[in-house]
């Protein structure tokens, strides 16, 4: 897929809401072989989705061995909008706690008392985050107004040519 091609699907309104939202579902290979997705928060900077973790967290080694990942950004309302992403994931080993790990934890309901807290006990806890940087290189936008899942696109791309015979 080129890039501009990824750019017009992530223009899109539907993309600009999911890539708005904070929670995306991971999928990657673990050091094992077996298939893992893990909920995970994210951000998203314009070009790319980021997302935090502990320097301890077990999906670092299966990143470090085979970073392809892809991404779910979805709603939970029928019919859902989901936003497919693929691409590499780049590790980055920050110091302490990254600004997009804060920026992406900004929409949990707390009182202004109940953040101080909360970034007083993150910063305690974390000496260190990893960023794991995902540049998409494949896009899809399933939103069941324009566009559909590929499958039942061919199904109806194949009735009608049926229809027209």
């Amino acid at each position: 897929m080129q890039p501009n091609e990824i750019a017009e699907i992530l223009n899109r309104p539907y993309s600009q809401e999911l890539l708005a939202r904070d929670i995306t579902r991971l999928a990657y290979v673990a050091t094992d072989g077996t298939p893992r997705t893990v909920p995970i928060g994210f951000t998203w900077n314009g070009t790319e989705i980021i997302m935090c973790t502990p320097t301890n967290a077990p999906k670092l080694a299966s990143l470090r061995a085979n970073p392809a990942v892809a991404l779910t950004i979805d709603t939970e309302v029928h019919p859902p909008k989901i936003l497919l992403l693929r691409g590499r994931a780049e590790l980055d080993l920050v110091e302490g706690i990254p600004e997009e790990y804060m920026k992406m934890n900004t929409s949990y309901e707390m009182t202004p008392e109940q953040r101080v807290e909360w970034e007083v006990a993150v910063r305690g806890l974390y000496d260190a985050m990893v960023r794991i940087v995902v540049t998409p290189t494949w896009a899809k936008l399933i939103d069941f107004e324009t566009t559909l899942p590929t499958p039942v696109e061919e199904l109806i791309r194949q009735k009608a040519g049926s229809q027209g015979a």
